[in-house]
């Protein structure tokens, strides 16, 4: 069974994706820049705000469901510059109290609307 996630708590869809699909026990996330939910516009330009905003739009999708970042079991992280890699990885810890879960980190050209950092998670469901 395959089940769409939407809230708007999260930043809208800005093209032809949903902010999350529940299947087969996880909940796949789609990725997350820094997006204001309710004006659509990026909130900041430093990384380390960015990467905030990104992880409180996700926890907003996992709210949804029901579910914290203590059940996210993988992520993915993308950034424009590897570079920022040490105060993402800061920033991103604050979020896993303890066991966090499997993690990629990819160096992209580019991202949408200028954002210097994208995450997507999946967590397991309950």
């Amino acid at each position: 069974m395959r089940v769409k996630v939407e809230t708007a708590d999260a930043p809208q869809a800005i093209g032809p994706y949903s902010q999350g699909i529940k299947a087969n026990g996880f909940l796949f996330t789609s990725g997350q820049i820094s997006l204001d939910p309710q004006t659509g516009q990026m909130t900041a330009t430093d990384v380390v705000a960015q990467t905030h905003q990104v992880m409180s739009n996700l926890g907003a999708v996992l709210a949804a469901e029901g579910l914290t970042f203590a059940n996210v079991v993988k992520t993915t992280l993308f950034l424009t510059d590897l570079g920022d890699f040490q105060p993402v990885n800061e920033a991103y810890a604050t979020y896993f109290e303890s066991d966090p879960p499997a993690r990629s980190t990819v160096q992209v050209a580019a991202l949408p609307k200028g954002a210097r950092i994208e995450i997507e998670a999946v967590a397991a469901l309950p």
